[in-house]
């Protein structure tokens, strides 16, 4: 894999998506994601960053982090504006976003947007220094299936909301609402087409056996296979 300080800090990208997660497995839904995102924002890079010790996940059915990030490595491989990143994979203690932020502030210059979906967004105030990441990087929220934009106006953290512009979202009047948080951030929140597949049912249907392939990346699939993940012992 090609250092993140050479793949990102000496070339001339300027918007630069940041996409966390345990990518347990990595599936084509998170591809679609990104080529969102990146569509969105005009981004020049959007960085895979998967997780090593994730605090806020069940461990129990957690590929070891070597695995994953290889997974994504393959997944990613040959799109352009896709690229990956080892500051979590390979960290020692738990992963928190905001000393992900920071690590990558200090080797990487550009203007970060992290992208998250709404359900994982909503639960920010529970993350570590929540309020001074808010101020470190911009947010792309992402909707999620069944999950109302106009839940975010309980957020303490932000500012007052627009409440009308929170239900144009939800009901579909609305594509994009842009609302800037403090001086220099801005938290994007964006509705997009719903992407049923997730990494929990995916691992489950390789449990009960049943087939996966149209749901992932092909070098994934074979990645699976080759090394038996996922399946009982």
């Amino acid at each position: 894999m090609i250092p993140l300080r050479d793949a990102v800090s000496d070339s001339p990208f300027t918007r630069i998506g940041l996409l966390g997660g345990t990518f347990n497995p990595v599936h084509n839904c998170h591809l679609s994601i990104a080529g969102h995102a990146q569509e969105a924002l005009s981004l020049d890079r959007v960085l895979f960053i998967p997780s090593g010790v994730p605090p806020h996940k069940s461990r129990d059915s957690l590929a070891p982090a070597h695995h994953r990030l290889r997974m994504v490595q393959h997944a990613v491989a040959g799109l352009p504006g896709f690229t990956v990143s080892d500051v979590e994979a390979n960290a020692p203690d738990t992963s928190y976003t905001i000393d992900t932020v920071r690590t990558l502030r200090e080797t990487v210059k550009g203007e970060f947007w992290f992208i998250i979906g709404l359900d994982a967004f909503l639960e920010i105030e529970g993350w570590k220094s929540a309020e001074t990441l808010l101020t470190l990087t911009n947010f792309l929220v992402l909707s999620r299936p069944h999950v109302p934009f106009s839940r975010v106006a309980a957020l303490a953290l932000l500012p007052s909301l627009p409440g009308e512009q929170l239900e144009r979202l939800d009901d579909g009047h609305q594509r994009r609402l842009d609302l800037p948080v403090g001086p220099q951030a801005t938290i994007t929140f964006l509705r997009i087409d719903p992407c049923d597949v997730s990494s929990s049912t995916v691992r489950e249907r390789i449990r009960t056996g049943a087939d996966v392939a149209d749901w992932l990346p092909p070098p994934v699939h074979s990645y699976i296979i080759r090394h038996n993940l996922y399946v009982p012992r």
